[in-house]
This record gives C-alpha cells, structure tokens and sequence, in this order.
C-alpha cells in the first residue's frame, strides 16, 4: 500500500479533502463553477488529461483502506490503473464526479457505503455479490463494457438515469442513425455478434429501493434483471434499449412493486419477463416495441412482449404503436388490464390469460373491437373467449357475453372435420348454439305456418276403422302436433297422408325434436347465467 510521502502532490491534495471529508476539483479554474454533468466537458475525453489531472488508482486504494476517517469527494480526474476493491469492506462515502477511469473497476464481493459514479467515464464495473448500504449513482456516465452486478444487494437506489451504457462485445462497433440507425432495416441488420449481449448483467440482484433508468438511459445491449428483487421498483420511462439479435430486458422471475416502462420508452429487442411478479403497476404506456431481429430469421420467432405467467396488480398496455412481434400472455394473470386499439398485434397469444376487470381507451372499449380481437388469435383456444364472457357478465352485459360465447363455438366449428363443422352450421342458423333461443321460436312459427298451409289441402286419411267420426281435422293444431314432441293433440294419431306429404310429416317431427331441446337448452343456458 502507498505512503503518504509516495503519493504525487495532486494525491495528496486528494488525501487531505479527504480527512475532512472536503470536495477535491481537479477540472480547470474556468469550469469549476460548472455542474460537471451538463456537457461543458466530456469525460470520454479524459485520456488526454495532463499530470495535474491524474490520480492512481493505487492511491485511491490506499486512502479507501487506510482506517482514517473521511469521505471521498473527487471530480474531474484522470484514474490509470485499476481501482480494485474486490472483497474490501470500504466504510466512507464515495463520490466520484465527471472523472475518467483508464480501466474497469473491481468492487466484486465489495462492502460499501453510498457510492456515487456520476457523469463519468468507465470501461465496465464488476460488483459481483457487491454489498451497498446505501444508494449507487451511475447518473450521465458513460460506461463502455459491462456492468455486472449480479446477486448484488443495494439497501438504497440504484440511478441509472443519463446512463450510455455499451456492452462490451459492442464496444467500439457503430449503428447507423437516423431513418436507417436502429428502428429501421439497416439498423437491424448491422453486423452485430451472435447470442446473448449483456450490457446490464444483475441477475439476482436483491434492493430495497428501486432502479432508475429514466430519461436519457441509452443502452446498446441487454439489461439481464433474471431473479431480480427490486423493492422500490424499476422505472426506465423513457429510456431507450438497443439488442435487436438479443432480448433487450430480461426480467424471468424478477419480482417488484412497480414496473414503468412507458412515457417514451422504446425497445429494440424482446422484453421478456416470463414469471414475472409486478405487486402494483406494469406499464408500457406510450411505450415502443420491437423485436428485433427474429431467431433465425424465422418472422414467426419475433417477441416483442414475452410475459407468460406473469403476476401484476394493473397492466397497462397501451403502447404508442402497435408492437412490432408477438404479445405473449399465456397463463398471465392481471387484476386490472388497460389497453387501446393500437394494444394487440396479428400474434397475441392469449390462451390461460385471466383479468378481473378491463379498462379500454377508446373504440378498445366495444363489443365490434372485442371481437376482431379474439378472431385475430392464431389458433382455437376456448379460454380467451371464456374470459371475457365472464368479464361481460360480471359488468352486467348478459347479451354481449353471449354474443362473445357464440364467437367462441362459430370458431371452434372450424376446428371440426366436415361432419361436425355441418351440424354446426345447422345449430348455428336454428339456434345460434343455443345461445339465441328465440331463433327457435322463429323457425317453429315458420314451420307452423308452412305445415297449416301444406296441410290445408285436404286429402288426409283416418286412422279410425270403418270411417267412423273423430277428432275433426284440423291443420294448425296438426302441424303443432307433428313439431311438439312432448305430449299430443290427438291429431297426429287420428289423421295420416298416404302421399308426399307423409315424408314431410316426419321431417316436421324430426325438426320439432331439435328445435325443441336447443330451445329448452338456450332457456336453461339463459337462467343460469352462462
């Protein structure tokens, strides 16, 4: 470890603000005055920094692990070296402000206090089983390679908020911008490696307030949240995420309170977030989802939205343009949905999804929308259909969670083989499948009206021996004769045709059989709410 009389005048100025905890500016007299985050000097250029800008990160290691008392409080500096802290209980503050860092830094298995790394430079950070007690600052840094923190446990915030974070396998590669930079087919198609690119690695990482990524957090590569706690919530509105031949946020099983991916928030790659619990709000409102780049090449393999089995009280998809990939929320389970007519793309994957309420914004909210919208699932799966029936009836719309139910057998119909789709067609256009009973009704009065009128012609012949009088013939009462099945007149067995007109007689008895058990068995659909 360094002596104090090893260090160079600018590290000793360096030690002595930090016995007292004072703020140490390296930048020149000019800039001083100047927040060292709103661009006057760039960080990135900090190679070119002379002598009475460089601090060694051996010094910073030996005033860290001295015992002194003090806080750290550095802007504007050039570290050469390595700042390795792995396994190192660092009981100070630390804050570093606009400083550059020749060489990733090593907090792996560290113990800290708060600890700030605010509009700096960084080639990657390694705080593998990293203990913060306290918060962690990235804010406005530029960090060039990897930041690791998995199984991390952070007792404040984690800001990533300005961040330009690069993962290292892209480091130094260029996307094209503008029309043709990551949105467009150029961008996508940009030679970029193969497999998983991981700018973010924090799987399993535990905090207790949440991670800030708003506004201004550019990310080239995947932010990996595998296991993740995040108790106070991840928050990325407005942030903007490049892994288009990778998934942009991978959250399986990641568990928080609130999750805002929304307000300008655009994705290049899939958010996958597949037994995912989100305690109170999921939003991607005003969000913009992309796939990327399908596995290949296969338009079928394109996710925008992967969120099978996930857990959220409110989720909100009400992106700003339709996603372009498939939405995924097969077994998820929501208690409020918000969405909008822009929500659902050709492949929404639906089947096991359950909600307890929906919230629609405008047209979303008609019975037409709802509809197309279950027609457009690839695919038959009865339980979408199920689901909204039973939102329908518990809002007190008994008609439309019908009409939805007849939706779901006109489409079950198709998956028959010919036999099964032409009875369908049959039930279809008599009774609606039972759930439009009163076509029943109407096919028995025309019916009726039909047999009155053929039977009215005369030419029927008694069934008592000899001739002798009955029951007079009557053709109404006949033809209700023929079409009830349950009890009787007396006309059918008094009366008989010995011409065509006895082949329509059963065919009446046998459209009677049927309309009669479909009506009985609409009425009966009808009564017990289903």
């Amino acid at each position: 470890m360094l002596a104090y009389a090893e260090l160079s005048e600018i590290e000793q100025r360096v030690w002595d603000g930090f016995a007292t905890g004072a703020h140490v500016d390296l930048r020149p007299e000019d800039a001083r005055a100047e927040d060292p985050r709103d661009g006057a000097e760039d960080p990135c250029d900090g190679a070119a920094w002379g002598a009475e800008r460089t601090v060694r990160a051996a010094a910073l290691h030996a005033l860290l692990t001295s015992g002194t008392p003090g806080a750290l409080r550095l802007t504007g500096a050039r570290i050469t070296g390595r700042l390795d802290l792995a396994d190192t209980a660092v009981p100070h503050a630390l804050t570093l402000t606009g400083c550059h860092f020749e060489q990733p830094v090593m907090l792996r298995g560290a113990q800290l206090r708060s600890t700030g790394l605010v509009g700096c430079r960084l080639p990657g950070l390694d705080g593998w089983l990293l203990r913060v007690d306290g918060n962690l600052f990235f804010e406005d840094s530029v960090i060039d390679g990897r930041l690791t923190l998995t199984r991390a446990h952070i007792t404040g915030e984690l800001r990533l908020s300005g961040v330009r974070l690069t993962a290292r396998e892209l480091v130094g590669t260029d996307t094209p911008e503008g029309p043709d930079g990551p949105d467009g087919p150029a961008g996508r198609a940009a030679a970029l490696p193969a497999g998983d690119v991981w700018a973010l690695w924090a799987g399993g990482l535990v905090m207790e307030g949440g991670l800030f990524g708003r506004h201004g957090l550019t990310v080239r590569g995947g932010l990996r949240l595998v296991g993740a706690q995040l108790g106070g919530g991840l928050f990325l509105e407005g942030a903007e995420l490049h892994n288009p031949c990778g998934d942009a946020l991978s959250g399986e099983d990641l568990s928080t309170g609130t999750m805002m991916l929304s307000d300008g928030f655009r994705a290049h790659g899939p958010i996958r977030l597949p037994g995912a619990t989100v305690r109170s709000r999921l939003s991607l409102h005003g969000a913009v989802l992309d796939g990327g780049r399908p596995t290949g090449g296969d338009p079928a393999d394109l996710v925008a939205l992967d969120a099978q089995r996930l857990k959220a009280g409110e989720l909100r998809l009400t992106p700003a343009a339709t996603p372009t990939g498939a939405v995924d929320l097969q077994e998820a389970q929501v208690t409020v949905l918000h969405d909008h007519a822009r929500s659902w793309p050709a492949d929404s994957r639906l089947d096991g999804f359950t909600y307890t309420s929906i919230h629609p914004d405008g047209d979303a909210g008609t019975l037409a929308h709802r509809l197309d919208w279950l027609a457009a699932l690839p695919g038959y799966a009865p339980q979408p259909y199920e689901q909204l029936a039973a939102w329908y009836r518990k809002i007190g719309h008994d008609d439309d969670a019908r009409r939805v139910l007849l939706a779901k057998q006109r489409r079950r119909r198709h998956t028959l083989g010919p036999a099964g789709r032409a009875w369908g067609r049959l039930l279809d256009a008599t009774v609606g499948y039972g759930y439009r009973p009163w076509q029943a009704g109407l096919w028995l009065l025309l019916l009726t009206a039909l047999g009155t009128a053929l039977f009215s012609g005369g030419g029927q012949q008694s069934t008592q021996s000899g001739g002798g009088s009955g029951t007079p013939f009557n053709p109404l009462v006949y033809t209700l004769d023929l079409l009830v099945p349950i009890g009787g007149f007396g006309q059918r067995s008094a009366w008989y045709w010995t011409d065509y007109r006895q082949t329509v007689g059963y065919l009446l008895v046998a459209a009677g059989w049927v309309l009669t058990t479909a009506a009985v068995a609409g009425i009966t659909r009808a009564l017990n709410r289903n």
